[in-house]
């Protein structure tokens, strides 16, 4: 008999493949089998196990207040795997399980934990607070305790109803203000030259590029801003703890002196300063709760429940007639984004589907983006006037930045609610077009060739920025600008002219903003829940639907394949594009990754691949 090696091998390859077949098959239904046992013990197996009386929900929050979670799960993954990974805790979760706790009989009191809690916007803060209120209004304690207390934490922990310090902790309540970096000096050392186009005295984005401190309007804005935050935040703080007014500035004023009286022990200048009801060590506190409420052998604690589980237990309602809510936070770009950013491509589309969506009345925009693209922006701000003519109510909530860009998207609403605190404004146009012509001397590069008209290399960025180009692009930046003061002058029921005078590129505070006719009126994300239903004639416990983005399978698989923006970002610093001898490694940690954010976003509009981009950004820092 002849040994045929063809067939052979086909035999083994056949019987190969039957095995991977088969073993696929087997996971497969392994997988559905434990889905189906998993269903089948939430519904016929007790499901949840109901909260027994005099339980406290512990809000052991870990990370970084947000609107909406940045990043897809893939990233997350990565970030995990690396210990880069970004804590988030979703606003929106937080406000879920404090109002359900303020109407839940079983829930006696809340715990705030707070130390590891990253912080917030000031409108998110002052939301968190808001909703602490809610629940001490219902009758319900609410505790907190923290070894440290930064000025944000103190913000939510001031509105509980007693605050506690671990007696080797601090309160540190700094005020507002911040030192940008400017790069004039360090661009020219390396000979990259930044050419700025834009429409706005007050449009201070660029101000680090090309100069070596702040102009004299950006101080003046500034100034203006900060101190209308920081009267915001001390206000709330003196009210909440029944504070005099003035009480938070004169303890800074004091500090040094109450620090030295205190011997050093920062937690006592706390406590003689009425910040906190008292200095108690994490197990003391336990033992205060486990008094307070029942004991819980279990877990040697007081009877509770975490904040996840707690949200998991208050799912949203899935079906009839909702709200339907759309969150734009982040940067806004020109194409699609997942969370984190607001791509005008897919925002739209989220738009255009609550727009079809049979369930959904009315719609509310929640904005918490300091701008991008003014394209981007466009994109989103004409399918909310669809929106609105369809016959669906559109609200817009302010966040704790709705400024320049994110300001564009909010002029086709019916009502537009802004929190105090929330940085708007900022209506303002630029393009910043950086150049590289003088490292390429110092490199003995040169570049020359042949072109059919002035404006097919008008701007090659090893080259110096030919000045027809130049009018050009300021010509656009002009129209846009006039695009901008036009579309909003409509929305406010005023003339360009009048929104001329209160944009010029100033950002303002909520208050500031509704005094100059820029928004409705002020209040919060319920506010606007509120009204938007109210428009759609909905009534009683109405259906609240978020409409978010899912990646697609391709966008999974390119983004596996794809370059991340740390390696692009290498690549234009090779290209000379950056200054790469600045010697970031000797700076501290924190300072070096300011420089490189700043020259990494430099580095992002050089490598872009149209010849400019209109940027309405404000480079707007939250307090």
């Amino acid at each position: 008999m002849s040994f045929k090696p063809m067939t052979s091998l086909r035999r083994g390859f056949g019987a190969l493949w039957r095995g991977l077949d088969a073993t696929r098959r087997f996971v497969l239904n392994l997988f559905f089998l434990i889905i189906l046992i998993m269903l089948l013990w939430a519904m016929f197996g007790g499901g949840i196990k109901p909260l027994a009386p005099k339980t406290a929900l512990v809000l052991d929050l870990k990370g970084e207040l947000v609107e909406e979670k940045a990043g897809s799960v893939r990233d997350s993954a990565v970030a995990a795997l690396s210990g880069n990974a970004r804590r988030t805790i979703q606003l929106r979760d937080v406000l879920t399980a404090l109002d359900a706790a303020a109407k839940d009989s079983n829930i006696s009191s809340v715990v705030l934990m707070l130390d590891e809690m990253d912080g917030g916007g000031l409108a998110s803060l002052r939301e968190f607070g808001a909703a602490v209120e809610r629940v001490k209004a219902a009758g319900k304690t609410v505790v907190a305790w923290g070894g440290t207390y930064d000025q944000k934490r103190y913000m939510v922990a001031s509105h509980a109803s007693e605050i506690y310090l671990h007696p080797m902790g601090m309160v540190l309540i700094e005020g507002f203000g911040r030192h940008r970096n400017y790069y004039r000096d360090a661009l020219d050392k390396v000979g990259v030259t930044v050419n700025l186009m834009k429409v706005g005295t007050y449009k201070s984005f660029a101000e680090p590029y090309i100069g070596n401190g702040p102009s004299d309007a950006a101080k003046e804005a500034d100034a203006y801003l900060y101190n209308a935050l920081w009267a915001n935040y001390t206000a709330e703080v003196e009210k909440a703890r029944k504070l005099p007014a003035g009480a938070i500035a004169k303890g800074i004023e004091e500090l040094p002196q109450r620090m030295a009286a205190a011997n050093g022990n920062a937690g006592k200048v706390a406590l003689d300063w009425k910040l906190i009801d008292g200095l108690k060590t994490r197990d003391e506190v336990r033992a205060l709760m486990v008094k307070r409420g029942e004991a819980d052998d279990a877990i040697k604690s007081f009877r509770q429940v975490s904040f996840q589980d707690y949200v998991d237990r208050n799912p949203p309602k899935m079906l009839g007639d909702a709200v339907g809510v759309i969150v734009a936070a982040g940067d806004i770009t020109e194409g699609t984004g997942g969370p984190g950013t607001v791509g005008g491509i897919s925002t739209a589309n989220m738009i255009r589907a609550a727009r079809e969506d049979k369930q959904i009345k009315a719609l509310v925009l929640r904005i918490n983006s300091p701008g991008g693209s003014a394209y981007g922006s466009e994109l989103i701000r004409r399918e909310l006037e669809l929106t609105r003519s369809a016959g669906k109510p559109v609200v817009v909530s302010m966040g704790d930045v709705a400024a320049s860009g994110g300001y564009w998207i909010s002029m086709a609403a019916d009502e537009v609610i802004a929190d105090p605190n929330t940085v708007t404004g900022s209506i303002g146009v630029f393009a910043i077009l950086p150049t590289a012509d003088k490292v390429v001397d110092k490199l003995g590069i040169h570049t020359a060739g042949v072109t059919t008209t002035w404006l097919a290399d008008a701007y090659n960025p090893l080259r110096p920025l030919d000045p027809r180009f130049g009018q050009v692009i300021q010509a656009s930046i002009n129209h846009i600008y006039d695009e901008f003061t036009t579309k909003a002058a409509i929305a406010r029921r005023t003339t360009p002219e009048k929104i001329d005078a209160v944009g010029q590129g100033r950002v303002w505070t909520g208050g500031q903003a509704k005094e100059r006719g820029l928004v409705d009126r002020l209040g919060s994300y319920g506010d606007a829940l509120q009204s938007a239903a109210k428009r759609a004639h909905l009534e009683g416990d109405f259906r609240v639907a978020y409409t978010e983005r899912p990646d697609s399978l391709a966008e999974r698989i390119l983004s596996r394949l794809g370059l991340s923006d740390a390696q692009a970002l290498t690549l234009q610093v090779k290209l000379g594009l950056l200054p790469a001898d600045l010697a970031l490694d000797a700076l501290p940690a924190g300072a070096a990754a300011g420089v490189a954010k700043d020259l990494g976003w430099l580095s992002q509009v050089a490598s872009r691949r149209q010849p400019f981009a209109a940027v309405t950004h404000c480079l707007c820092e939250i307090p």
